[in-house]
């Protein structure tokens, strides 16, 4: 895809998103689920003519950038400047070397597959390529009464991502004239002598700028989603001289149950229905009995795993429904504890979670009080090409 070209993903997204309004800068902001930095994020890592991922973000949002990206494989964060313009200048020095570099805005989350592939394309003719599209509105001069209009013909809407070769865009940064500002990268490679070829953008790519720009990235994120449901179901026997864990939470109870981990069947059970809903396997694929780093160990990590599966491939966790099947112990006194431990596993609310419990009647092996079965039923909105 990038002809052997080393390409390096410079994300910039150090502002404070002030006219976003709210009180978490607008690249925080939780869009279809996730962060809007997260999308971004996500469409770049997954494009085959990416090599990396850089994420330039501001001082004191260190926190925020940790909770928003989770455990993708990224470097540590670059803390950028006052100005785009020095954050990006940071970011490229951070990167120390590459053949190309694509430079985004994180306040764009959706970024089409199609666009990477027609900057890199070319960028095989060109030093820089921007994606842009056409000006359908009239254009006139504004102020307190309409002025003059502006012919339309020859402009274009910039976007990003911008893509560059590596060394042009370094010096044309470093030729740019200290103090004067540049609305973007390509203004500043124009401004070297750099020839920018223009590539078709898409309307996916609209800036997040405003409060409502928030509203309207929520409704096209939800344009592109189907519901789908999973179904997970475990069993485990009791065996004593173990420690009962149901649903991330300890349980006062003679005997615990037998399994490779913490036998937690509840988180189990979720665990599998989460996976079904991306065609996943079962959690013995991913956390095989036989493989020891999983002995005895805390079954939330199998969930935060399922969970953090679902939100790379642009998932949403509706709603979880689990149904514990037990004679002992009474699920009751523990209902709450459950429901607020697994919706902090799967970053819900408390609503979003439903726990039940049930008897077999004296019937079967949980009749008999030999063992515990639980069953999670959980729905995911993912998107349409999944």
């Amino acid at each position: 895809m990038n002809g052997g070209k080393h390409c390096v993903a410079l994300i910039v997204a150090a502002g404070r998103g002030e006219r976003a309004g709210g009180d978490v800068p607008k690249q925080y902001r939780r869009v279809g689920g996730k962060a809007v930095l997260a999308h971004a994020v996500d469409a770049l890592l997954t494009h085959p003519g990416v090599n990396g991922v850089l994420v330039v973000i501001g001082a004191g949002q260190e926190q925020a950038y940790r909770e928003a990206v989770g455990g993708r494989p990224l470097p540590e964060p670059v803390i950028g400047g006052e100005t785009r313009r020095e954050s990006v200048a940071r970011g490229l020095a951070a990167i120390g070397g590459a053949d190309r570099v694509l430079i985004h805005d994180a306040a764009r989350p959706f970024l089409p597959a199609q666009v990477v592939d027609r900057l890199l394309a070319a960028l095989d003719r060109h030093p820089g390529a921007i994606p842009a599209l056409p000006i359908a509105d009239t254009l006139a001069r504004g102020g307190d009464v309409l002025g003059d209009m502006v012919p339309r013909d020859g402009l274009v809407r910039v976007q990003t991502p911008q893509a560059f070769r590596y060394g042009p865009i370094v010096a044309a940064h470093r030729a740019w004239p200290a103090g004067r500002e540049a609305t973007d990268d390509a203004q500043i490679a124009r401004a070297a002598g750099l020839d920018v070829a223009i590539v078709t953008g898409d309307a996916a790519l609209e800036k997040i700028t405003f409060g409502d720009d928030v509203m309207t990235a929520e409704a096209r994120f939800a344009a592109r989603l189907v519901s789908r449901t999973g179904l997970g179901f475990d069993v485990h026997a009791f065996r004593d001289g173990a420690e009962l864990w149901l649903g991330g939470v300890r349980i006062d109870h003679p005997r615990g149950l037998a399994g490779h981990s913490d036998a937690d069947v509840a988180l189990h059970a979720v665990t599998d229905a989460l996976l079904g809903t991306i065609g996943e396997g079962d959690i013995g694929l991913h956390f095989p009995p036989s493989d020891l780093r999983w002995k005895g160990a805390d079954s939330a990590r199998f969930v935060e795993h399922a969970r953090s599966l679902v939100e790379a491939r642009g998932g949403i966790i509706d709603h979880v429904d689990l149904t514990i099947i037990c004679e002992r112990p009474k699920i009751g006194p523990y209902r709450n504890g459950i429901r607020a431990r697994i919706a902090t596993l799967l970053r819900v609310e408390e609503g979003q979670i439903s726990i039940k419990a049930t008897t077999t009647e004296r019937l079967g092996f949980t009749g008999r009080g030999e063992g515990i079965a639980a069953q999670a039923v959980a729905t995911v909105r993912v998107p349409k090409d999944l």
